[in-house]
């Protein structure tokens, strides 16, 4: 599949839209029911200095290609305009591209993305209308391609077009849902069209733009995944100025925003919220309140409510409040608001659900994952055999189940009765799936059984026809990184990309993994080169902190260092790993003063939190025994007793125990008699007062025998050896 790399819609060429007659074939935005006789996608524009011109009448040369696109002819529509050199008129290029997207295929998405692209190149994408973008960018995120759909619509917006809501709400959803920085520009994008829309003086232009509770379901579920309960309220509170009512989706949504914000007590006002407004829960409800549970280890809470539903029991509301009653007086307002009966005494009587809802195989399934979590193999086996017997088939075990028996099996170590299960799967026909075949492919890479492994690959393609993605490829490539083969993840790399399979993110850090642990950074920084170039993936700190690490395992500090000031200049800010990684070159280089420099960084960044006006941009950072352990140690080795005695001090107020049994052993072997020569000058021992004070006050600190307590230490030094050192 050809796609386009460049954005179609670039910020420094705007674009001017002009509406022309609306497609002919269907879509799903147009509405039977609409009281406007407006375009599904409606332009508008603020300003009245250039009236929009007249469209003239489709060219006799049209005709042909727009006979064929009336017709539904997509495919001769399609052959016929590739296969002219002349640009058509905007009605069939406008109903070309409808079509195309409308098929919601790869095929008709990959053509209509190259009519983009020959308009961009010719400069006369004005020739498309809204609708016809507007399926482009829903047939964009369903191909997978959500920053091409998200160019899509802020093009449309720039131009002064209002996409229809089913559109941009599509956009927003699927942004939501994905990783990185997407739920962070669904609510950008979400606030961009919002602006537009109460711009609009007169409200039937905006009428099939305004969001609809679909649209504000796709936003709050972006705040849930950030966890941020402030804007979840904000835009909760927005709903009644658009007419819009929550439904049971967005209080499934609120059981999320509850969970990532830890707060475990509030997960059963959710659902007394959702009965007291009169909305019956659906199963996505209670699969959300078990999962939340399970989220939070309280599998005992969890078992009630699988057990109250088996017996069909309607107070489970009241089960679960007096499982988890908790009265916090501190209670976060934006909960307070969102919930308010959190707030009342727990004599309220709480609402009985409307009907019995009987447990189905995903609820089973949710509580069997909790006991995967604990590793608690024989129950697992055992609710399999239980799902078995049970007599409504939708508790029957379905393939989900029987992949979390698998990897509940595959974390325990046994393979072999994974294998046996995935044997089971095709015996009661559950086919598995790649997701099945992928687990097996992680437990024989992480048991260095990498024929077995590939062995894996041959039968997924032969029994099962079904083919590696880019996660088996990065199984693959990770269990070659296990047994040191940096030559064959190279290979599985080249063989993937070979097949059409686009690397991911974790493909190109996991490669250059492989380079960095074999002590060759250049190849890494190769990767990480590619890793830029590919629009596809976005690089993050994790692909930094692999080039830091893999140019400080050879001890090339200057080399990590400006690996270091590139990620401050690109917005990356080092945390802990970036310094650890840093730390150990720094060790392996014997560079002691590097490690002052770098101690001196991290000082700032620790102190930050405690520093109102701090200038810096960079945040708080928490340090780990890994980090501070081996700034002291270098400090140490190179008697700079003063900074490791503020290396240690820092450990002890994060809750760090420094090793003293350690620091005790580098002392007495390095530096026991320093300090002890009886020919040192008079100017040469006044230098060294302070450093001698520095190194009594660090001998205290590790309980030896020092000058505070009036005492000479010393093991039988030579007369004349002067240990005194800058450098180790």
């Amino acid at each position: 599949m050809t796609t386009i790399t460049t954005n179609p819609f670039p910020v420094n060429h705007p674009l001017t839209f002009h509406r022309v007659a609306q497609p002919s074939p269907p879509t799903p935005f147009n509405s039977a029911n609409s009281k406007h006789n407006t375009h599904p996608l409606t332009a508008y524009t603020y300003s009245t200095k250039h009236a929009e011109p007249k469209l003239s009448a489709t060219s006799h040369e049209d005709q042909p290609l727009l006979f064929l696109l009336r017709q539904r002819k997509t495919e001769e529509a399609w052959l016929t305009y590739s296969q002219s050199t002349r640009l058509p008129g905007s009605t069939c290029l406008s109903r070309l591209v409808c079509q195309l997207s409308y098929q919601n295929t790869k095929e008709g998405f990959t053509r209509a993305q190259t009519i983009i692209q020959r308009l961009r190149d010719e400069r006369q994408l004005h020739r498309l209308d809204a609708n016809s973008l507007g399926l482009l960018a829903v047939s964009a995120v369903k191909a997978g391609h959500t920053l091409y759909a998200t160019s899509i619509i802020k093009s449309m917006l720039r131009s002064g077009y209002l996409p229809h809501v089913k559109a941009w709400s599509a956009v927003v959803s699927r942004l939501a849902a994905s990783g990185d920085d997407g739920p962070t520009e669904a609510l950008r994008l979400f606030n961009s069209v919002i602006r537009r829309v109460r711009r609009v003086a007169d409200p039937a232009i905006a009428a099939d733009a305004r969001p609809d509770t679909a649209a504000y379901n796709a936003v709050l579920n972006a705040c849930a995944n950030l966890g941020n309960t402030g804007k979840f309220l904000q835009l909760f509170d927005e709903m009644p100025e658009f007419d819009v009512k929550p439904d049971v989706l967005t209080y499934n949504i609120m059981i999320k925003l509850c969970a990532r914000a830890d707060r475990k007590d509030l997960l059963v006002f959710v659902l007394d919220r959702i009965l007291d407004e009169g909305i019956d829960p659906c199963m996505t409800t209670f699969h959300s309140l078990l999962a939340a549970y399970v989220g939070f280890g309280d599998l005992e809470t969890a078992e009630k409510m699988v057990q109250a539903m088996r017996e069909g029991r309607r107070d489970l509301c009241r089960i679960l409040k007096d499982s988890n009653w908790e009265n916090s007086e501190n209670a976060d307002e934006v909960f307070v608001k969102l919930l308010p009966r959190s707030k009342i005494s727990s004599d309220h009587d709480p609402p009985l659900l409307p009907k019995e809802y009987a447990p189905d195989s995903r609820i089973y399934t949710t509580l069997m994952k909790g006991y995967m979590k604990e590793g608690r193999v024989s129950d697992v086996v055992q609710m399999l055999e239980a799902m078995r017997h049970q007599r409504d088939s939708t508790s029957h075990p379905d393939h989900v189940t029987y992949t979390t028996v698998v990897s509940t099996l595959v974390k325990a170590g046994s393979m072999d009765r994974a294998r046996q299960v995935l044997a089971e799967m095709a015996r009661v026909g559950v086919p598995a799936n790649r997701i099945t075949y992928n687990i097996l492919l992680k437990g024989y890479c992480q048991q260095l059984q990498l024929e077995k492994a590939k062995e894996l690959v041959r039968e997924m393609a032969d029994d099962a026809s079904i083919e590696p993605d880019v996660v088996s490829y990065n199984i693959l490539i990770d269990g070659c990184i296990l047994i040191d083969d940096s030559a064959g993840a190279l290979a599985y790399f080249n063989e993937m990309r070979t097949r059409g399979i686009a690397p991911s993110k974790v493909s190109y850090t996991t490669l250059m993994k492989a380079f960095a642990l074999t002590g060759q950074p250049k190849l890494a920084h190769k990767v990480f080169d590619e890793m830029l170039k590919d629009p596809r993936v976005k690089v993050d700190l994790v692909a930094w902190n692999m080039l830091v690490e893999g140019y400080s395992r050879l001890g090339l500090v200057e080399e990590a260092k400006k690996i270091i000031q590139n990620m401050k200049e690109n917005d990356f800010y080092p945390d802990v790993a970036t310094y650890g990684s840093l730390a150990n070159g720094i060790a392996l280089a014997r560079k002691p003063g590097e490690a002052l420099l770098l101690w001196n960084e991290v000082k700032e960044r620790c102190g930050q939190k405690k520093v109102e006006d701090s200038s810096s941009s960079a945040p708080p950072l928490k340090p780990d025994e890994g980090l501070l352990d081996t700034l002291a140690d270098i400090c140490v080795r190179a008697a700079f007793f003063k900074k490791a005695l503020e290396i240690v001090a820092c450990m002890e107020e994060n809750g760090i125990p420094p090793n003293k049994t350690k620091f005790t052993k580098i002392y007495v072997e390095m530096h026991s008699r320093m300090f002890t020569s009886k020919h040192a000058s008079k100017a040469r021992q006044d230098r060294r007062m302070e450093r001698k004070r520095a190194a009594e006050a660090f001998k205290f600190w590790l309980g030896l025998p020092n000058s505070y307590y009036g005492s000479e230490w010393r093991l039988e030094p030579d007369d004349g050896d002067d240990y005194s050192t800058d450098s180790f």
